[in-house]
């Protein structure tokens, strides 16, 4: 669950930061948030298989 939260952390700082135009902050955070959810997925679909 964890991993979540922090997705949707970055999630959020991406959003502010596009909106305050800081588009390299914005782009960076977007990128983390994206691999933090496959990661979540990844661990939920095994975690559901064992």
């Amino acid at each position: 669950m964890a991993v979540l939260e922090l997705a949707i952390a970055f999630f959020v700082l991406a959003i502010i930061a596009g909106a305050l135009g800081a588009g390299g902050v914005a782009g960076m955070s977007m990128d983390i948030a994206k691999w933090l959810v496959i990661i979540f997925l990844v661990l939920a679909v095994v975690s559901m298989i064992l």
